[in-house]
């Protein structure tokens, strides 16, 4: 019995992908030993098949690229704003905190109060 790998990053398991690939092994035995060894949430088998192909044209980079995407707004400064909003009425709402930072969506200051800042919702009697 092997003993098994609880939690591995991406780059980890594309670099085993990487090296089973180079001995000429096929993609859904690769899968198997995977799984064996990770778990069973590793990676599909799908993406074992995107990824052997691209190691087979000559792809050596195991990182992910970089994306472009859309810029977070959430920048080190605004989050100790919210935050001094915050204690300065602890009977905030995220609608007040949205009238007083109108470029950030309700949803995104939601995520900072709650992820950022850990503040949760009291219980109400």
């Amino acid at each position: 019995m092997f003993k098994t790998i609880s939690y591995s990053a991406d780059c980890e398991v594309r670099s085993v992908i990487r090296f089973l690939n180079a001995k000429k092994v096929n993609p859904a035995e690769i899968h198997c030993q995977l799984v064996e060894i990770y778990d069973e949430h590793v990676l599909t088998d799908g993406m074992v098949l995107k990824w052997v192909p691209q190691f087979n044209v000559g792809r050596t980079n195991v990182h992910d690229e970089a994306r472009s995407g859309r810029p977070s707004v959430v920048s080190d400064g605004l989050v100790p704003k919210v935050n001094e909003k915050i204690r300065e009425n602890r009977r905030f709402t995220i609608r007040m905190l949205f009238d007083e930072f109108p470029q950030i969506s309700k949803t995104v200051l939601h995520e900072i109060v709650t992820n950022r800042l850990n503040y949760r919702k009291l219980c109400s009697r």
